[in-house]
């Protein structure tokens, strides 16, 4: 009785199976709809998708005996109107707030690593589950909690481990990144077409239209970044400033006159993106990467699809038609003995298929980066226009430092020292007629002296943290990791000491990053301290709710002004529901002859540091020592 009811329940979960297909139709079909510009079915067709797959968890647990918790990331949280009555996104503001949260919900189900591997499982499910029922029959329940693990591997929370999958999950994931990068040359290859010939007839209404065109590069570029690792920076040239007006007022352009500076603007925009050669190189990738990835992705689906198929003939079609099965060159299969001869032969399809896909998609996304990524000129022209950029913050935010050091000296700590100036008046013309009274005063002038004493130490530590010149960034960052209101975990190592500057700056910009993170709900961080190729990279990780954007924060603002300076620059990787990704880069030099602090050498070794302390020593709280 008991193999019977796991015969009819792994016939119905192989029935139910195949509406994954459906799923997976309609989900193909949204993004068809996607590449020619109807964006508003694909997001809806992956959360009508993860009802089947939830539907699938519950029917794991009641027949399978196998709990799975759903794995996705914590829905995004509504917009909210500010106060002028308009939502905001980022530099957008909108009157409702159907778009933010259409975009932030197409984000939040596309971003989701169980997203790909919901899709896979919708692929591969039906396959497995045409051989359950034969199972259960001879296996009975095992085969269902069999069954059922192999569906919370799919459908189930992954942990960091097991999210880096084994060789065959690595291999297989490499191979959709090779499609992955192909169908989206493909799509903007498509839009390709339009481009050019607004281009070459009507200029004035190519502007739109490429930059339009532009967000399929960036996502192709962004994409490659996170699927391979090879990083492709925007090549295209700084836009064009407004045009000034001559002294009577008329708006120049070559010998034309114009009272208005509409024509202007649109001249210098038309110039600006005709004139960029990544313009035309856009163009041309398009072309070349599509029949490169083309090439490259040929034989691998070749190798791979011809090993599935074979399987599947062996296995499932020639049982089912009761029909040999004949594959070229290899002989003509009619029996079970003859298929598991031939089954190494497809598996090791498979494998050779597999073996050289990571590579592939790298070698992919390098051919990408030569025809997407900036050239010398235009990385010349970038780092002009951000040393324009970083020369005017810096001097803004040293005036605005200046003044906020004079406000905090002038409130601060001048007028307890007026105030214990005139105390000692009054000690003065009390010590011979009120001694008592004059004890009194000086008792309070020692208590005043030590907390002006405590309130300088609190504005020198924000001028430059003294733990900084003691012991170096890594022990400073550890003591931030320890006062934060957050479990924060610091890793990482520094072969020796860097610049001071460089230290205060990525110490403030740790600082303020943890600050952030505790003030949107974050319980944990992760900080990661690393130097290598002259750089240092200090990258803070925190598990709350996401959708952080520079340019709505003054704080994140700050810390990317604060960065210019030293041309390092702050990476954000924020999805909608967490987790949150900082990533400090400052290029610097380090000194291997200065110790980062006394617990960083080894025992008996003397510290050696050759630059002056900027404070008194003092402990990591600013104690005396």
């Amino acid at each position: 009785m008991t193999y019977l009811r796991a015969l009819g329940r792994a016939c119905a979960l192989a029935a139910f199976a195949f509406l994954s297909w459906v799923d997976v139709l309609v989900e193909l079909v949204a993004f068809a709809l996607l590449c020619v510009g109807l964006v508003f079915f694909l997001g809806p067709a992956v959360e009508w998708a993860r009802g089947r797959s939830t539907l699938a968890r519950t029917l794991a647990a009641r027949w399978c005996d196998v709990e799975i918790a759903p794995p996705y990331r914590p829905e995004p949280p509504e917009p909210v109107r500010e106060r002028d009555g308009w939502y905001r996104d980022g530099n957008q503001l909108y009157k409702r707030a159907f778009w933010i949260r259409w975009q932030h919900r197409l984000t939040w189900a596309l971003e989701d690593p169980a997203a790909g591997r919901e899709f896979t499982w919708q692929l591969v499910n039906p396959l497995v589950t045409l051989l359950l029922p034969v199972a259960a029959l001879i296996g009975g329940p095992a085969v269902l909690r069999g069954y059922g693990r192999w569906t919370r591997w799919w459908l189930g929370p992954r942990t960091p481990a097991e999210s880096r999958g084994n060789w065959l999950h690595r291999h297989a994931e490499a191979l959709g990144h090779q499609g992955g990068i192909f169908a989206l040359s493909l799509v903007q290859l498509i839009f390709s077409v339009p481009q050019l010939v607004l281009m070459v007839g009507f200029p004035p209404l190519a502007v739109p239209v490429v930059l339009w065109c532009r967000t399929i590069t960036d996502t192709l570029r962004r994409e490659t970044g996170n699927w391979t690792g090879v990083r492709i920076a925007r090549p295209y040239l700084p836009p064009p400033g407004l045009p000034v007006p001559r002294p009577d007022g008329l708006y120049q352009v070559g010998k034309q006159l114009h009272e208005e500076p509409f024509w202007p603007v649109q001249h210098a925009r038309t110039r600006w993106v005709l004139r960029d050669r990544a313009t035309w190189r856009d163009l041309a990738g398009a072309v070349l990467v599509t029949l490169v990835s083309l090439v490259l992705l040929l034989p691998t689906v070749a190798l791979v699809g011809r090993g599935l198929a074979g399987l599947g003939a062996l296995w499932v079609w020639r049982p089912f038609v009761s029909s040999p099965v004949e594959w070229f060159p290899l002989p003509e299969v009619s029996t079970h003995l003859g298929a598991l001869a031939q089954t190494p032969a497809m598996l090791a399809m498979i494998v050779v298929g597999l073996m050289p896909t990571t590579w592939l998609a790298r070698q992919q996304a390098r051919f990408a980066r030569v025809w997407f990524g900036p050239t010398e000129a235009t990385r010349l022209a970038q780092r002009v226009e951000r040393l324009k950029q970083t020369r005017s913050d810096v001097t803004v935010t040293q005036a605005a430092e200046l003044r906020r050091i004079e406000r905090d000296l002038h409130d601060g700590i001048q007028s307890r020292l007026v105030a214990m100036g005139m105390k000692l008046g009054a000690v003065e013309a009390l010590v011979d007629t009120d001694p008592a009274a004059a004890k009194r005063l000086a008792a309070e002038l020692r208590a005043s002296s030590s907390e002006a004493l405590t309130e300088l130490r609190v504005l020198i530590r924000g001028i430059h943290p003294p733990v900084l010149s003691e012991r170096g960034l890594l022990d400073a960052v550890r003591a931030l990791a320890l006062d934060s209101p957050l479990k924060a975990e610091v890793t990482g190592s520094l072969p020796g000491r860097v610049e001071e500057p460089v230290e205060a700056c990525t110490y403030f910009a740790v600082s303020e990053l943890l600050g952030n993170a505790a003030k949107h709900g974050s319980k944990r961080a992760t900080i990661e301290v690393a130097f290598a190729d002259d750089q240092l990279t200090v990258v803070v990780t925190d598990d709350g709710p996401g959708g952080a954007v520079p340019a709505r924060g003054s704080g994140l603002r700050g810390i990317e002004r604060r960065l210019g300076g030293f041309d390092g620059r702050l990476t954000l990787t924020s999805p909608i529901g967490g987790p949150t990704r900082a990533m400090v880069e400052i290029p610097c030099l380090m000194h291997p002859g200065l110790r980062p602090g006394p617990g960083a050498s080894p025992p008996g070794t003397p510290e050696v540091d050759d630059r002056e302390p900027s404070s008194p020593k003092t402990s990591t709280s600013s104690e005396t020592a």
